[in-house]
């Protein structure tokens, strides 16, 4: 019997996810790696649940389609607004045998091994944080922690017109972290809850207070895929290894390979791609 294997799929609805690939590609350099953003429909931060749901089941299925057999959300408003619901109804229809993963429960595993004020910072995008995924998360895990959220809206377009660096940046990254420390003052662990932040870990850092721990997503989610295939020797064996990755964009690949300049370290070709109803 035939095996079928192919490359692991990341999605993300624009750019973000190319700091959770990098990160993955440095914990798994061996895997073979399809990236697709879906450059042409974000935002998706501020669209509904129900047609965030829609958009990212769609790009699951193209990367299905594409022979990925196991498929990672890297962008948090899909991993919050549609991943129960792909992994719950839609998986049994398509293929019980295929795996969506998401970010943001790899990262609230890591609070509780952090905090020891029991109280939680998050700064994300208004959809992430109005999904309410974060706090819906720790409380399963541990029921005591405080969350306290901050909304973040202007980080990620800063961050995408190459703006992140410049003294601009420093006046939205200070309004938001007092914001967010002057609804609690006993935060002493916060959550980068969008994959674009790790661009301003410097300034975040710099802005916060002495001894406050800062979550990023892409090491956290890079170890936890590790374990997971570890621990699944079956979807492991599905995932091809010849060390290679492509990149598609339902936008323009050209901007796209230019724009992603930003996210990872080397330059890349992009490949346009139609993701369709």
């Amino acid at each position: 019997m035939t095996k079928i294997s192919g490359p692991i799929g990341v999605f993300d609805s624009g750019y973000g996810g190319l700091t959770i690939l990098e990160q993955i590609r440095r914990e798994l350099p061996g895997y073979d790696y399809l990236y697709l953003g879906d450059n042409a429909r974000t935002p998706y931060g501020t669209r509904s649940f129900e047609v965030v749901y829609r958009f990212t089941l769609q790009c699951v299925e193209y990367l299905f389609g594409q022979g990925c057999q196991l498929v990672i959300l890297a962008c948090n408003t899909a991993s919050a607004k549609a991943l129960r619901t792909i992994q719950q109804n839609d998986l049994a229809i398509i293929d019980p045998n295929r795996r969506v993963l998401g970010v943001i429960r790899p990262t609230v595993e890591e609070v509780g091994k952090l905090t020891k004020t029991n109280h939680i910072g998050l700064l994300a995008t208004s959809g992430t944080v109005l999904s309410d995924s974060y706090p819906l998360e720790i409380h399963k895990i541990n029921p005591d922690i405080q969350v306290t959220s901050e909304a973040c809206p202007m980080w990620v377009p800063l961050i995408e017109n190459n703006e992140h660096l410049h003294e601009g940046a420093d006046y939205f990254v200070k309004k938001n972290i007092q914001n967010l420390f002057n609804n609690d003052k006993q935060i002493d662990t916060v959550i980068l809850g969008c994959t674009h932040y790790p661009l301003l870990y410097d300034k975040i850092a710099r802005e916060l207070p002495r001894g406050v721990t800062i979550i990023s997503q892409g090491e956290i989610v890079a170890r936890s895929l590790a374990d997971y295939l570890h621990r699944h020797p079956e979807m492991d064996e599905k995932c091809s290894k010849n060390g290679h990755c492509r990149y598609l964009t339902t936008e323009n690949p050209g901007k796209f390979s230019s724009s992603a300049s930003i996210f990872l370290s080397g330059d890349i070709q992009a490949e346009h791609v139609e993701v369709t109803e």
